[in-house]
Formats: C-alpha cells, sequence, structure tokens
C-alpha cells in the first residue's frame, strides 16, 4: 500500500494538501491572535515549495512538459519574492 502510495505520486497530493492547509491555519492564527509569522512573509516562501511540488507531481504524471514549466516558473517567482523580501 506504501509502495504505491510513493509509485503512484500520490503522496505528493497528500504533501501539497498538508502544505495549503499549514499556511491556512498559520494564516488564521495570525490573524486571530496577532502572533506567529506574518503572511505577507511566509506565504512566497511555501508557495514556492508547493510549485515545485506540483511540477514534480505533474512531471511524473506524464503532464504536457509546458505544465511542469509553468509550475517551475510559478516557484522561481515566488523564491524571488522571498529574497527580496528577505534582503529588506
Amino acid at each position: 500500500m506504501l509502495a504505491e502510495l510513493f509509485a503512484s505520486g500520490r503522496v505528493l497530493d497528500l504533501i501539497l494538501i498538508g502544505m495549503a492547509l499549514e499556511a491556512v491555519g498559520l494564516v488564521l492564527h495570525h490573524r486571530f491572535t496577532g502572533r506567529g509569522i506574518w503572511p505577507a512573509r511566509l506565504l512566497p516562501n511555501l508557495l514556492s515549495g508547493m510549485c515545485l511540488l506540483l511540477a514534480m507531481r505533474v512531471g511524473t504524471a506524464g503532464a504536457w512538459w509546458g505544465w511542469v514549466s509553468l509550475a517551475l516558473l510559478g516557484a522561481l517567482t515566488c523564491h524571488l519574492t522571498d529574497l527580496r523580501r528577505a534582503w529588506q
């Protein structure tokens, strides 16, 4: 069962869902308590990782190479946004 989860790429779906839930939870925590990481600082980092996982997922599913490229472009954009914020 676990081998099939990894072989099919479904494990990446679970990780992406987990990351999305993490992002929602952290944003809500910050919104309601005022503590935690500022969402504008957190989201580019999380989205960059999610885009990389998405590129891996569509690549392993045998999707058109353009979808992989778009996901990688999204990861680059989010990463550069994160770097810009870190240097300010």
